[in-house]
């Protein structure tokens, strides 16, 4: 089996996004990634609502030698009248999600998390989706948590977004350590690749990749046509499609290009999967396996 030093279990597919998850299943798919040797885990409050979080802590709570994030950016209050399926989170939890990017919020943030993971201390904290907010979060929320990264609360600090300008204003005005970036460097959509990766490079900062099948239509372009949450332009749904058959020329699923196409960038730290059920988990580190040739990858990248 590939090495998967490089592979972060992302929480938001144990945690409903799309459909619901039971427990046995969300603990048996935690579970088959503990077994294929990921240490790696990455959650946060808005994933189910919290849900992510607790089952993950339910999880971890047993073992040790791993390393987790989680994020600020939401705060969580119960409410009996929250809907399922807000967000694309099914079967989560009566609570409702605020947006808080002071440094209080900051605070207050991992300590509900940490509650609800039932753990002491998580290894980073990532600002989540500060697109709206950037200008609070600059001179609130990223002091505080440099605060907390010199207390030793925590070992490192960062950004988790979907947009590349805000990760690059992150990088370039701060002093964070990694930038998870969602949907951006993938085969569909390079825009991370220009600038954003090359500058953490050259920082310093470890770049973590996300979202590697574009929210589905990587794993399945017929029936899947989802891209970034939302329905699929047809000229998307087209061109991946067209990878789909060249990958059949090499009898390699598109799936496994799209998954393995991150770590072939040496400025990529990590790749964060979202499967969510043992079946999942156990076709993406079978996905991971698969050799993709050279003239494959030369192929692709006409289509980029």
């Amino acid at each position: 089996m590939n090495d998967v030093a490089d592979i972060v279990l992302g929480g938001a597919g144990y945690a409903g996004l799309f459909r619901a998850i039971d427990e046995a299943d969300a603990q048996a798919g935690i579970g088959a990634a503990w077994d294929a040797g990921i240490r790696a885990f990455d959650t946060a409050p808005h994933y189910g609502a919290g849900l992510s979080e607790e089952r993950l802590g339910r999880f971890l709570r047993s073992r040790s030698e791993y390393t987790i994030s989680t994020k600020v950016g939401r705060l969580l209050y119960d409410d009996p009248l929250a809907s399922d399926g807000v967000d694309d989170f099914y079967g989560a939890p009566k609570r409702s999600r605020r947006r808080d990017y002071s440094a209080a919020g900051v605070r207050r943030s991992l300590e509900d998390s940490l509650e609800r993971l039932g753990l002491d201390r998580v290894d980073q904290l990532l600002i989540h989706d500060p697109d709206n907010y950037q200008d609070q979060t600059l001179v609130e929320a990223v002091p505080e948590l440099s605060r907390m990264r010199d207390a030793g609360t925590v070992s490192g600090i960062g950004v988790g977004v979907n947009d590349v300008e805000v990760a690059l204003r992150f990088v370039r005005e701060t002093t964070i350590d990694h930038v998870m970036i969602a949907g951006r460097y993938t085969l569909l959509d390079r825009r991370a690749e220009a600038e954003l990766l090359p500058e953490c490079a050259r920082r310093g900062i470890r770049i973590l990749v996300a979202g590697v099948l574009n929210s589905g239509i990587l794993a399945d372009p017929l029936r899947r046509a989802t891209f970034d949450y939302q329905p699929a332009q047809r000229t998307i749904i087209e061109r991946a499609q067209t990878m789909e058959r060249i990958c059949a020329k090499y009898d390699v699923p598109l799936r496994a290009a799209a998954l393995q196409f991150p770590r072939r960038n040496p400025a990529v730290a990590a790749t964060v999967i979202g499967a969510g059920t043992k079946t999942e988990v156990e076709d993406t580190l079978a996905m991971l396996n698969i050799t993709v040739p050279d003239d494959l990858w030369h192929e692709l990248a006409r289509y980029a």
